[in-house]
């Protein structure tokens, strides 16, 4: 990867400060503090965390992702190892480390052997030494000097004494972020290939760029971290993102399948539009509902893109279209092109779908159109009586596009499977192929006499 690709892709993501420290030196009391709720379980026993859990932060103005982790306990038989497994984990996808420790009790062999670890990272780190409740502690604190990992900043995570000194220090080695404007408007559209491990991601960026841009091997999980590349298709530049394959959910994955699945989630995030690679000769499956169920969520355009379709006969092909008819029936908006990673078959149609997909999901419609829309649709096919009340639609308007999102102004609650309809409707009469929608309904209170 060039300095350019790497400045490109660390300008667009959020940056990652992984928390690492001993068991019950208040990592999470600290998270709790940076992000300004109470959100990370804090509990006086060591081991309460047990998962690396991930909360969006912001600090003048600057957004990151922390991830809280796991405390390490000294183990007569593998501590060095479980204390080098632990912390690798929770350095390998983050940009800056956040290393706490417990001022109060000074330094102990586990908190060196972190140290060792993170040198060999090669990440920044910042030496956060906690439970400084006054001054007489803050001694305490200097001695964390001999630690060799720069200035201990001494904060108390229960007070908040010194968090602001310590934030600013956290920002000041954390990665520049874009401008809100820089990373909207301007530059290549961006599209981000997800799906489940080894459904041939890396093999369809690499067809796209025209070289061996991303490692492919036949083992799930070769790519871990996202690899963005500039393709140039009939004249136009893309930049595309090859993505780890998501094994399970986040919440549920252990290990670097965490921070693949993090990073995935940014690189989804940051996406205007997603081709969810499906491999065509194995059924459909319930990952693969809940990746395209989680772009949906993220309100990014989608295409559908049936990969290995070389490898599929007759028979498989009249399975899946049934497989399709069946379980994807809620995803019948998005585009779909049938391709070969590995040969090129049909890969050039990639760019009328994605580009299809981008229209519809920055589509705009006026309030005079919609409204005339919204009258013969309910003129044709009004609410259905409910409880003898009938609940029209007085007005509609377009909030946003990006994706497209509808506000319904009505005279009562309207049933879902009329909101459903309504949604359909919009789509066939206003081509929104490739986006979702949204449609939020606003009743009209209801004005009753004040009592005298």
């Amino acid at each position: 990867m060039t300095s350019e690709d790497t400045s490109a892709e660390s300008a667009t993501v959020k940056p990652v400060l992984a928390v690492v420290g001993r068991p019950n030196v208040g990592k999470s009391t600290l998270v709790n503090r940076i992000i300004g709720r109470r959100e990370a379980v804090v509990q006086d026993v060591p081991g309460v965390t047990r998962d690396r859990v991930s909360y969006d932060a912001i600090w003048n103005g600057r957004e990151f992702i922390l991830v809280d982790t796991g405390g390490w306990a000294s183990d007569a038989t593998g501590m060095a190892a479980q204390i080098a497994e632990q912390a690798e984990l929770a350095i390998a996808a983050a940009d800056a480390v956040l290393f706490v420790v417990d001022a109060t009790v000074g330094t102990l062999d586990e908190d060196e052997a972190v140290v060792q670890v993170l040198r060999r990272s090669r990440k920044p780190v910042i030496l956060a030494a906690n439970k400084v409740d006054d001054q007489r502690t803050e001694a305490e604190a200097a001695s964390m000097w001999n630690l060799g990992l720069g200035q201990p900043w001494a904060v108390s995570a229960m007070h908040g004494r010194g968090t602001g000194d310590l934030l600013d220090a956290i920002l000041a080695i954390l990665p520049e972020a874009p401008a809100e404007a820089e990373a909207e408007i301007g530059g290549p559209r961006r599209v981000a290939l997800v799906g489940k491990p080894n459904v041939g991601k890396s093999s369809l960026l690499n067809k796209l760029v025209g070289s061996q841009r991303s490692v492919v091997d036949n083992v799930a999980g070769t790519t871990v971290d996202p690899v963005d590349e500039l393709v140039e298709l009939d004249g136009e530049v893309y930049r595309f993102i090859d993505t780890a394959g998501i094994r399970k959910r986040v919440k549920e994955a252990s290990g670097h399948e965490y921070y693949a699945s993090l990073r995935t989630q940014s690189a989804i995030e940051r996406a205007e539009c997603c081709v969810v690679v499906i491999d065509a000769t194995e059924p459909v499956s319930d990952q693969d509902l809940r990746i395209l169920s989680g772009v949906e969520e993220s309100g990014r355009a989608l295409v559908l893109a049936y990969n290995k379709w070389d490898l599929t006969d007759e028979e498989r092909r009249h399975y899946l279209e049934r497989e399709i008819e069946r379980d994807l029936g809620h995803f019948a908006w998005a585009s779909r092109v049938n391709i070969s990673a590995l040969t090129g078959r049909n890969v050039h149609r990639l760019r009328a779908a994605i580009d299809e997909a981008l229209a519809g999901w920055e589509r705009r419609i006026s309030t005079g159109q919609l409204n005339a829309f919204l009258g013969r649709v309910v003129a044709a096919h009004p609410h259905p009586v409910r409880s003898g009340k009938q609940p029209r639609i007085l007005f509609g308007t377009q909030a946003q596009n990006c994706p497209p999102t509808f506000v319904l102004f009505t005279t009562g609650k309207l049933d879902d499977t009329y909101v459903r309809f309504v949604q359909r409707r919009l789509r066939e009469e206003f081509d929104f192929t490739g986006t979702p929608i949204h449609v939020q309904v606003r009743a009209r209170e209801k004005r009753g006499n004040p009592r005298a």
